[in-house]
């Protein structure tokens, strides 16, 4: 949307939708809940009773405790009004300089599809306080593949830098001011630098809080009868670690919604928890990740073997053909898979990250993926000679005999 490539109507669901299925919508804010009382009030005045109470408050964005933050033309985007809002900022004046403050999917997404509408308008500055681009997704040496490719279209990559200022002009921003001194110009500043979780409610109803949100059972019921939670405002489990994370992206919002609906209809599904899969596409690449990066699994005790082979979208003999890069993280110890990260020129391969998913939830082994056989055609995939996943299995497989 900020980019005019979608509209707000194209992406949120029509009032109707929720009449015809029988759903009663109000368009207010709730503003206090009642646990005892089992009512919730609303910003209007009114109270709504409840039997069964879902939380699903979502979060908002971190804004960093440094000056300037509060100036005309410093944005964070987590909503439609959010995106139209930029929109408009930018068309207004044709604001040209644009400093994004953090290097994640979401800032590099909104400038990448920015200079892809208007080519050659936008000057893009991305500044980021770790060492390189989508530090949550990627590794150190499948990061500077994006890198360099951000810095040839043109984009000043700021990595391992530290804004400490906003600087204003009349009200609005002209500029951000570095750890090192350096005074970088801008008429519009991005911040994407987290979210934290919307509580007031969940506090309100004495909810029991982790140290990532509402804490819920597998059924995604809190510490109060009667009252479930789920989505953004919800502490998880991952996967493989087994401990407390975020989780905050679409899947888990989206899969929580469907249980939460399913447990109220009288089902027993257990929420699995999360691998935080996720892609993002900037130009002409295609970026994925799942489970942990080998950085983050060493953090977290794992000894690790990880591989990377670089693979092909079709039969080299078939013309079109463009690369991609996978790279599979194991832990040494069980020698199950526990992550995977995919760049690529094509976007048909980079949705193999969700096989990788499968496999991390279905607890598969280096010897075990040594033998998975995935579907082969001339114009969709590799040769099944150079099926990536199974060929960093049996590099793996080589690495454990060395050792």
């Amino acid at each position: 949307m900020v980019a005019g490539v979608a509209t707000v109507d194209s992406i949120t669901n029509p009032d109707q939708m929720f009449a015809d299925a029988g759903i009663n919508l109000i368009i207010a804010r709730a503003t206090h809940a009642d646990g005892e009382k089992k009512k919730v009030t609303l910003s209007d005045g009114r109270e709504i009773p409840y039997d069964k109470l879902l939380l699903g408050t979502g979060a908002s964005p971190v804004v960093p405790p440094i000056e300037g933050c509060d100036l005309g033309g410093v944005f964070s985007l987590r909503s439609a009004p959010d995106a139209v809002e930029i929109k408009n900022f930018l068309e207004k004046d044709n604001r040209r300089k644009l400093v994004l403050i953090g290097a994640g999917f979401i800032n590099l997404e909104v400038a990448t599809l920015l200079a892809s509408t208007r080519l050659d308008h936008y000057d893009v500055t991305v500044i980021e306080l770790l060492a390189h681009p989508l530090p949550l997704m990627l590794d150190a040496e499948m990061a500077v593949q994006i890198l360099e490719y951000l810095s040839e279209k043109g984009f000043k990559m700021k990595m391992a830098q530290k804004v400490v200022r906003i600087l204003g002009q009349n009200g609005k921003v002209v500029g951000v001011e570095l750890a090192t001194g350096e005074k970088i110009d801008a008429q519009m500043v991005l911040l994407s630098i987290g979210v934290k979780q919307n509580l007031e409610l969940a506090k309100d109803l004495g909810l029991e809080i982790g140290k990532f949100g509402v804490k819920v059972n597998k059924f995604l019921e809190t510490s109060v009868p009667d009252v479930m939670a789920a989505g953004d405002c919800v502490e998880k489990q991952h996967f493989v670690t087994k401990g407390p994370v975020a989780g905050q992206l679409r899947g888990p919002a989206v899969i929580q919604g469907r249980l939460a609906a399913k447990r109220l209809a009288g089902y027993d599904i257990e929420f699995p928890g999360v691998t935080n899969n996720s892609a993002v596409k900037l130009f002409d690449k295609s970026i994925a990740s799942v489970g942990l990066t080998e950085e983050v699994a060493k953090q977290e005790g794992f000894e690790t073997i990880s591989t990377t082979v670089n693979s092909r979208s079709k039969h080299g003999m078939i013309p079109g053909v463009k690369p991609w890069t996978l790279k599979l993280i194991f832990d040494k110890e069980s020698h199950k898979v526990i992550g995977g990260q995919i760049i690529s020129d094509s976007e048909a391969p980079v949705k193999e990250i969700d096989t990788v998913n499968a496999l991390i939830l279905g607890e598969k082994t280096i010897a075990e993926l040594t033998t998975l056989m995935c579907a082969g055609n001339p114009d969709c995939s590799s040769e099944p000679s150079l099926e990536p996943i199974t060929i960093c299995a049996e590099q793996a497989l080589q690495k454990l005999r060395a050792f």
